[in-house]
């Protein structure tokens, strides 16, 4: 337990556990909406809020969430206006933050590409006080969300005109989406890194849902998931010195292999359960004396 004693690590763990409950908890509603690779846009554009934050000399960590939050409504709205050229104005949103993030991070005096890397592919000892604080106070923000919200992001992401209909506010609703999303980003970017923490969304999600068949057991054994691959990820880059961010996902892709595995021998005796009791009742249903061949109509 010796990786507990040096401050940076502790810094560091704590981050871990509140990117593991975060990302796979905006992550679910993500992969409802067939918008997996949301987060990996809106990392894109996070990275012109860490140039701006090197350049203006504050913290990159909250330029990065105010231009992500920007970025992820603007989003929104080409997808919920863009016609034929919708794709076309992601794409330009996408590159251009990244390419403004490299431009503005290497014209601050106090920017360089290493720190750059940091942020792309996360670093342990980079974690500052600071860093925890913003952490902190904008994973409590998506995990109000996230939990308090559930039915009625839920409802929105699985049916928009269904959710229209029962009155919801779906336009506010879909923005919040997006928001927390890019919140939630800018949450990961210092364990993860922004080029990896779509993955962190998604993947745990994906691999609960190998198991689980309601919407609640897939978010309880995601966020379980997200937590426990973060803090292994985190151990193991502290004693192996390899990436955290990249450790992190890895292990993550190896828990959505191994319940795959898991998932199908098990998908095979549920069918076999629920043939057998469909042949009971059937049974159960024929009078005395008849076959059940004679009431079957064709």
């Amino acid at each position: 337990m010796d990786f507990l004693e040096p401050a940076f690590m502790q810094r560091a763990l704590l981050a871990a556990v509140l990117v593991g409950i975060t990302a796979p908890a905006v992550g679910i509603y993500l992969v409802q909406r067939r918008q997996a690779l949301m987060g990996d846009g809106i990392g894109h554009v996070a990275m012109t809020g860490v140039g701006l934050g090197f350049l203006l000399n504050s913290s990159p960590v909250w330029m990065a969430t105010l231009v992500a939050i920007a970025g992820s409504v603007a989003m929104e709205l080409i997808r919920a206006y863009g016609k034929t050229r919708g794709d076309l104005a992601l794409a330009l949103l996408f590159y251009g933050g990244m390419a403004g993030g490299v431009l503005l991070i290497n014209l601050s005096p106090t920017g360089s590409n290493a720190n750059l890397s940091s942020y792309l592919f996360g670093s342990l000892s980079t974690v500052s006080p600071e860093d925890i604080t913003a952490i902190a106070v904008l994973a409590a923000f998506v995990i109000l969300v996230t939990v308090g919200l559930r039915r009625q992001l839920f409802a929105v992401s699985q049916d928009e005109e269904f959710a229209r209909v029962t009155g919801l506010p779906v336009r506010l609703l879909n923005l919040l989406i997006a928001v927390t999303a890019a919140v939630t980003v800018t949450v990961a970017m210092r364990v993860v890194g922004l080029l990896l923490v779509s993955a962190l969304m998604v993947v745990p999600v994906a691999a609960a849902q190998q198991l689980t068949k309601s919407f609640r057991a897939t978010f309880v054994l995601a966020v379980a998931t997200g937590i426990t691959v973060t803090l292994a990820g985190t151990v193991t880059s502290y004693y192996q010195d390899v990436p955290p961010g990249a450790t992190i996902v890895l292990y993550a892709i190896g828990v959505f292999v191994l319940l795959t595995l898991l998932a199908a021998p098990l998908a095979r005796r549920r069918a076999k359960a629920a043939e057998a009791a469909a042949v009971d009742g059937c049974d159960s249903t024929v009078p005395a004396g008849r076959k059940p061949a004679d009431d079957v109509r064709v």
